[in-house]
């Protein structure tokens, strides 16, 4: 994808530099992508068994078989609408290992949220999920909520960047 790309970006230097209009030629390449992306899909088979992905898989890791395997056993256990997340290992060994439910990268911001000193975990029951696509800065868009909450009695647990 990357070679493509960079070979449209030389043509299209190429043809602005010979005096063609840069908008015809984003438009251009607009209309090609869409009758690629229709070929491709027009010619695509979808796989129809663990051997098949096994396969794929193996092509794409430039012929390691092992490594095709964990991808078909990967996408067994998820199925299709489940997420693949591949990690460069510290190990001689490769691992598949499978999370239920959703994982974060991080944990909880302050360690006094945690409620079992024991094991450093923070575990809430029954809480209300407040999810966010922002880092929250000013507590005072966050106090409607907050008083809301307080009315529930219930933990709120809060996701955000």
């Amino acid at each position: 994808a990357t070679v493509l790309a960079q070979a449209i970006v030389n043509e299209g230097y190429k043809a602005v530099a010979a005096g063609m209009n840069p908008m015809d030629l984003k438009r251009g390449i607009d209309k090609a992508t869409i009758a690629v992306v229709a070929e491709l899909k027009n010619l695509s088979k979808p796989c129809a068994d663990t051997k098949a992905i096994a396969q794929v898989g193996t092509i794409s890791a430039n012929s390691d078989s092992s490594i095709g395997e964990i991808i078909a056993e990967a996408m067994e256990k998820v199925g299709k609408e489940g997420v693949i997340t591949v990690e460069e290992g510290t190990g001689l060994e490769n691992e598949l290992s499978v999370v239920e439910g959703m994982q974060f990268d991080r944990g909880y911001l302050s360690p006094y949220f945690v409620n079992k000193p024991e094991t450093m975990v923070a575990e809430l029951e029954s809480p209300l999920v407040l999810l966010v696509d922002k880092k929250i800065s000013n507590i005072r868009e966050m106090l409607p909520v907050l008083e809301a909450v307080a009315k529930a009695g219930r933990p709120l647990l809060i996701v955000s960047e």
